[in-house]
């Protein structure tokens, strides 16, 4: 897999309102663990959409790990232009220091939101132009994700794409993980 896309959940489905938030800090890391592992395989772009949640959070592990794996890089294909217009400055902060630091930035359409066909458009887009899909996503807790998945899963029947999931059993063994070596 040289080209992953990374999606999940938007920050408000998992109940995130706040950049505090102690469980940013645990899906980052599983996403840290993952992308280490296709890393390994020959991972060279993370592609992502820039949506608020798990896909900004991708991207600045990303950014991260380009120290260590120059080679890799990043690519913010967004539905639409100027999809942050609504967010609050903090957020704004956040994803402009994303998009600066990107390899590739654009969007599939380009005007502003027109409709949620846009986000159609976007999946399909990215699914044709990525080799795999990790996902942070829970069958249990459905939300924004299934329509991807259930594309992705499509392309994997047919063999030509891979899919790896991060769900909620990941996300508590990597916080039981950390709650263990705080008392070390």
């Amino acid at each position: 897999m040289n080209r992953v896309l990374v999606t999940g959940y938007r920050a408000n489905e998992l109940g995130i309102f706040s950049m505090k938030h102690p469980g940013i800090p645990i899906i980052r890391k599983a996403i840290r663990r993952q992308l280490l592992v296709l890393l390994e395989e020959g991972l060279e772009w993370v592609v992502v959409s820039g949506q608020w949640g798990v896909e900004l959070w991708a991207a600045e592990v990303a950014l991260e790990l380009k120290t260590e794996y120059p080679q890799l890089q990043l690519a913010v294909i967004t539905p639409f232009l100027e999809q942050d217009e609504k967010w609050s400055e903090e957020k704004r902060g956040v994803y402009g220091s994303v998009l600066q630091r990107a390899d590739f930035v654009s969007s599939v359409t380009k005007t502003k939101y027109d409709g949620t066909w846009q986000f159609a458009e976007k999946d399909k887009f990215l699914l044709r132009n990525t080799d795999g899909l990790l996902l942070v996503y829970d069958e249990e807790n459905e939300g924004s994700p299934r329509f991807i998945r259930r594309q992705a899963m499509q392309l994997a029947e047919k063999g030509s794409y891979r899919i790896v999931t991060i769900n909620a059993y990941d996300l508590q063994n990597v916080a039981e993980e950390e709650r263990a070596e705080s008392f070390e």
